[in-house]
C-alpha cells in the first residue's frame, strides 16, 4: 500500500497521507512518497490547486516509532542525511509554485505541524490537537523551525518550542497556524469554498504572488536551503548527544527521562 495517494478532481490535486494505522506518522517511505507527489503535481500544468490531508483520524502524528528507533542507533552523519530528506520535503512544499491548502482532519504533531506551516492556507477540524513536543525527547524542531516561525511568529514559537505543550484548534487559529476552524462535517465545504476562490485567480499571477509574499517575508529558496543544512546538522548532533539518547530511550521504553526524575 502506498504511503501517499494523489486524487484528481479536475484541476485540483488532493495529496493524502495514507498511513492511518500509525496516524500518518513520518518514516522514510512517507517522506519519499510525499516528496515525489509534490514534485509530480508541481510539474503538472493541469493542476491549479493542491490540498494536503491525512487518511483516518489524524493529519500526521510526527515521527514514526520504528523510524525513531533507527534515529536512536544511527550515526550523526546518518541522522544528518535523514534530516536533510525531511528538510527537502518541507522546502519543496513551502516553495511549490501553486496554491496549497492544508486540510487538517485531526491531530498534528512535530513534522505534521511543519507541513501545515508550509501550506499557503490551513483549515482545521475543531477537535484537532497540535504539539511541538521535541524538547520532551531532548531534541528540537530544527528542520521545521523556519516554516513554523514564519507561520505563527517568533513569540508564539518560543513558548511552544520550549514547553512542548499540546494546544487545541482554537489556539492554533489565534496564533496563525490555522486560518479557519470548522466542524468535521463542514470541512469539505470550507475547503471547496477556498478552492473556488483560488480558481478565480490567474495561475501565473498566483505563482508570482506567492513568490512575492515569501520574498517580502524574508524567505527565498536559496536561503531556506542554506538554513536546512544548518538545522539538519543541529538535529543530527542532538540525536546522538547524551541528552538526546536519554530522551529517545525513555520515550521508546515508556519511561521517564532523567531530567524529570526529580
Amino acid at each position: 500500500m502506498s504511503a501517499v495517494v494523489v486524487q484528481r478532481e479536475g484541476s485540483l490535486a488532493r495529496i493524502v497521507m495514507n498511513r492511518p494505522e500509525v496516524h500518518n506518522a513520518f518514516d522514510d517511505g512517507l517522506i519519499a512518497d510525499l516528496t515525489g507527489a509534490i514534485a509530480a503535481v508541481g510539474a503538472d500544468d493541469t493542476v491549479r490547486v493542491v490540498v494536503l490531508t491525512g487518511e483516518g483520524l489524524s493529519f500526521s502524528a510526527g515521527a514514526d516509532l520504528h523510524w525513531m528507533r533507527g534515529m536512536a542507533t544511527a550515526s550523526e552523519e546518518e541522522n544528518r542525511a535523514d534530516s536533510l530528506k525531511l528538510a527537502k520535503l518541507m522546502r519543496d512544499l513551502q516553495f511549490l509554485a501553486k496554491p496549497t491548502i492544508a486540510q487538517v482532519n485531526g491531530a498534528a504533531y512535530g513534522g505534521g505541524v511543519g507541513l501545515i506551516a508550509c501550506c499557503d492556507i490551513a483549515i482545521g477540524a475543531e477537535h484537532a490537537k497540535f504539539a511541538l513536543s521535541e524538547v520532551k525527547l531532548g531534541l528540537v524542531p530544527a528542520v521545521i523551525s523556519p516554516y513554523v516561525i514564519a507561520a505563527i511568529g517568533l513569540r508564539a514559537a518560543r513558548r511552544l518550542f520550549l514547553t512542548g505543550e499540546v494546544f487545541d484548534a482554537r489556539r492554533a487559529l489565534d496564533i496563525g497556524l490555522l486560518h479557519e476552524v470548522t466542524a468535521p462535517d463542514q470541512m469539505s465545504a470550507a475547503v471547496n469554498h477556498v478552492v473556488a476562490l483560488l480558481g478565480k485567480g490567474g495561475p501565473i499571477a498566483q505563482r508570482e504572488a506567492k513568490r512575492l509574499a515569501l520574498g517580502m517575508g524574508g524567505m527565498t529558496h536559496m536561503q531556506a536551503h542554506h538554513v536546512d543544512e544548518q538545522n539538519a546538522a543541529l538535529i543530527a548532533r542532538l540525536r546522538v548527544s547524551r541528552e538526546g539518547q536519554e530522551g529517545l530511550s525513555a520515550f521508546l521504553g515508556k519511561t521517564t527521562p532523567p531530567w524529570m526524575a526529580a
